[in-house]
């Protein structure tokens, strides 16, 4: 049984509601007749999937695009958030007349499973307890949360997508849709993002774990029943990730060693440096929108994740025979997913011989270049998307003005 009901409200944290602010926001509840089977056995059940769509599904059914969130992201996409109140994570993507064009498709874009904005994760209710869950959550995989996203998809009567978006953990969720079901992605869009995790970045993930297991108040993962939250440890664990999402350059330009707020040392350890206070700030903001035990989650799910060896240890013949069309955009300043990652990829495409374009943007943004102001991104999603589309045969002469 599938029940879809408006999201008037959102579950956070194990504990109250949140209210959303969105008018599509949906949850898509899945009873026990309809499980998430997960990569480590466990039968997931009942789920339920809260997302957000925009624009209108053609009377074809051939115009959805499905937009995959990356590992702190949700399903807030294009719209304003319900807890921050700042604008969706990829406005500048998505809308009327921009690149992914809401009056031309049909948008949904999830929350992943093991998330904490609605989906079912850690901070979910157990339903044989009736307490969050913890750690008594299953791991779960990308692979996964692609599940859940098809099983999502069928409900929704959906058989294809036009298009699958995403960047970073978004992306390797759109190499993962492109390998478990070709048949239902036309187009792929994966973005600044590799099909594995390397020695380096599970490195990262795991200072992050470790920074929230070691705050007092985590509690081994009870913290909801105990009254506490590990916000110091996932605050600390925040900064350090979001200095990989960055690069040297972008942090000199912006902040170099400019003072905060004074002009000479203070000779303390209070927030002196300018990226210091950057740093503190991202962390204390993000605690107030994310779960400590779904980051523990995701970022495992991310470490999981490895194409070639659910391939047999070739990772062209994760695409084999694939009649899916692929874009492949990487940043020349991404030192967390390196354009050698991406040329991995599109080696592996043209071995399964995939139809697959490549650009390589020059820019100094780093990772996170994927989310910002990046005008040769804009135009290369739109150009592609335009091009399939006029393989897929969708009308091309909608009202949608250019705003990117």
């Amino acid at each position: 049984m599938v029940n879809v009901q408006p999201l008037d409200s959102e579950p956070r944290r194990g504990e109250g509601t949140q209210q959303v602010d969105h008018p599509t926001s949906q949850v898509a509840v899945f009873g026990a007749d309809k499980p998430l089977r997960l990569d480590s056995g466990v039968d997931l059940t009942p789920f339920q999937i809260a997302y957000q769509t925009y624009g209108a599904l053609n009377a074809a059914r051939s115009n959805a695009v499905l937009v995959c969130h990356a590992l702190t992201g949700d399903q807030h996409v294009a719209n304003v958030h319900p807890v921050t109140k700042k604008s969706g994570w990829w406005e500048t993507l998505i809308g009327p007349g921009k690149p992914i064009d809401t009056d031309r498709y049909f948008v949904i874009c999830p929350n992943v499973v093991g998330g904490c904005m609605g989906t079912t994760g850690p901070a979910s209710i157990n339903p044989k307890t009736g307490n969050p869950w913890g750690l008594e959550f299953p791991v779960i995989t990308v692979r996964d949360m692609v599940r859940a996203q098809a099983m999502l998809l069928d409900h929704l009567a959906i058989d294809t997508l036009f298009a699958c978006v995403g960047g970073s953990m978004g992306g390797m969720q759109v190499l993962q849709w492109a390998a478990s079901f070709p048949e239902r992605v036309f187009a792929a869009l994966p973005i600044a993002c590799a099909t594995r995790h390397s020695a380096q970045n599970i490195a990262f993930h795991e200072v992050g774990r470790q920074a929230i297991m070691a705050d007092p108040e985590w509690r081994g993962g009870r913290y909801f029943l105990e009254g506490t939250n590990p916000r110091r440890g996932l605050a600390v664990a925040r900064m350090g990730a979001h200095i990989t999402y960055l690069s040297d350059a972008a942090l000199h330009r912006k902040f170099g060693r400019k003072f905060q707020d004074r002009e000479n040392p203070s000779f303390s350890f209070d927030a002196d440096f300018e990226v210091e206070s950057y740093l503190r700030h991202q962390g204390s903001s993000f605690v107030d929108r994310f779960d400590a035990n779904s980051y523990l989650y995701l970022t495992r799910a991310m470490d999981y994740f490895d194409l070639a060896a659910d391939a047999g240890g070739v990772l062209a013949h994760a695409f084999k025979g694939t009649q899916t069309r692929f874009c492949v955009i990487s940043f020349t300043s991404d030192w967390l997913f390196p354009t050698s990652e991406s040329r991995a990829v599109v080696h592996a495409l043209n071995a399964s011989g995939a139809r697959v374009s490549f650009a390589e943007i020059v820019t100094d943004k780093g990772h996170d270049a994927f989310l910002l102001e990046e005008p040769e991104m804009f135009a290369i999603v739109r150009g592609f998307l335009g091009g399939a589309g006029k393989a897929r045969g969708l009308p091309q002469n909608l009202a949608g003005k250019a705003k990117n």
